[in-house]
């Protein structure tokens, strides 16, 4: 017979439990609440995920609370670094809108002037393009440029518009000589004249028939055309930032257009022998030569103002900036203006030289002007397009280069940073055959600067 001890067996042995029986359950580990204390390794591990540094002094002798005060320095410190440098770009980038608001308000008011002739070094010439098109075999009379400085279009007596990419130099669009009426696919007659406005979504081509047409500067689809003038359009230009268009023609008068309602505006009278050039920028103001006089046009106020100078027919006049304008004619001389003034600032006389058969000063047929600055160029046929500095507040002037041209120049103009110029260069002038350098040939040249930084 066994002897029990109450719950145990008396050889030691655990006693087995009935299946029936319940026996105790262990209680279970509670987990931790969320208003439990993290303890220090915790809260390090959290810090360490946030990628913090940890690597301060650390005591080893630290209390535990001690150790959480240093780790929510840092913590903190982090915070101020990456605040602060959002705040240093926030004020660079104020910084920078303010300077372009200032510089777009001074363009506007007339009153930018920056001054970046000296650095100008020397013509990039390994770099120099020539663009031609074969089917415009006669003269080339003008060229405008994108103002993101991407592509050229230029127009020639054939009645044809070419249009070239300035990044790879190639020519991707062409509008062609054609006389059909019913459905208008190109130009009647030779091109005199060609602008683009500001957001590039308007080319204006004008002929010599006295008929302006507007195209889609895109895809060079015909939009509209605009009649109006009794002879040919020798001039065209945009007011900047607007879809105003100003036309002059051999009819002695300006017109004013808007592209927006594709509707004519009103006419300018005042020029006594044909406009041949006109200019403007971002006021409601017009530039215009016409035989021995300039004249501004302020459209608002409904006045003119007559300016005399040239002893000779006055070919070209372009605004340098609000206040003041170039101007060059058939006499060789090349003019500098102030609106504030009846006479000129300065006279260059025989800018391009004299002609070696008969001593006479050779014709000042192109002229441009890199806006709000103090840098302009002048083309002749003397075989170089002239860069020269305006000094002492445009009183003076110094030739700063001469570049090497084969053929006559018809028209100039700089890319919109100033980097390059081009040059429409043929072999004879754009308003007839007076003037011809038959060995040269038909192209654009796009010549680039170097200029220190």
């Amino acid at each position: 017979m066994s002897f029990f001890i109450r719950g145990k067996q008396s050889n030691g042995h655990k006693k087995n439990q009935p299946a029936n029986r319940k026996g105790k359950k262990r209680k279970a580990d509670s987990k931790p609440s969320k208003n439990d204390e993290i303890t220090s390794s915790e809260d390090e591990d959290l810090l360490q995920d946030q990628n913090l540094d940890l690597s301060g002094s650390e005591d080893e002798n630290e209390t535990a609370q001690e150790k959480k005060v240093r780790l929510a320095k840092v913590y903190l410190e982090e915070i101020e670094k990456e605040e602060k440098a959002r705040l240093e770009k926030e004020e660079i980038h104020q910084s920078v809108i303010s300077k372009r608001l200032k510089e777009d308000y001074l363009k506007e008011t007339g009153k930018l002037r920056l001054v970046v002739a000296d650095k100008y070094r020397e013509v990039d010439t390994s770099q120099i393009k020539i663009l031609k098109c074969k089917q415009q075999r006669n003269t080339l009379t003008c060229l405008c440029i994108s103002n993101d400085s991407d592509y050229v279009f230029t127009g020639s007596k054939d009645g044809i518009v070419a249009k070239y990419s300035l990044l790879n130099g190639k020519k991707v669009g062409l509008i062609p000589f054609s006389t059909n009426s019913t459905e208008i696919s190109g130009h009647p007659s030779e091109i005199l004249s060609i602008t683009l406005s500001t957001d590039n979504n308007f080319l204006a081509v004008g002929d010599k028939k006295g008929d302006i047409y507007i195209w889609n500067p895109n895809n060079l689809k015909h939009t509209k055309t605009l009649t109006g003038h009794k002879k040919s359009i020798l001039g065209l230009v945009f007011k900047k930032d607007s879809h105003t268009l100003y036309s002059c023609s051999a009819d002695k008068t300006v017109k004013v257009w808007s592209l927006d309602e594709m509707a004519y505006v009103e006419t300018l009278f005042g020029h006594q022998d044909i406009v041949a050039s006109v200019d403007t920028l971002f006021r409601d103001r017009v530039v215009t030569s016409g035989g021995h006089d300039l004249r501004i046009w302020k459209i608002t106020e409904e006045t003119q103002l007559i300016y005399n100078g040239h002893t000779g027919n006055i070919d070209n006049v372009r605004l340098i900036n609000e206040e003041h304008f170039i101007s060059g004619g058939d006499d060789g001389q090349i003019c500098i203006w102030s609106i504030n003034r009846k006479k000129p600032l300065q006279t260059i006389e025989h800018a391009h030289g004299k002609e070696d058969a008969n001593e006479q000063p050779r014709w000042i047929t192109a002229v441009a002007a890199l806006m709000n600055t103090d840098l302009v160029a002048t083309g002749s046929y003397d075989g170089f397009v002239r860069l020269w500095k305006l000094e002492d507040n445009f009183k003076m002037s110094s030739l700063l280069l001469k570049i090497p041209v084969h053929g006559l120049v018809n028209c100039l103009q700089f890319t919109a940073d100033g980097s390059k110029i081009l040059v429409c260069v043929s072999r004879d002038y754009r308003l007839g055959r007076w003037n011809t350098v038959k060995t040269a040939k038909n192209c654009i040249l796009v010549i680039p600067f170097v200029i220190d930084s």
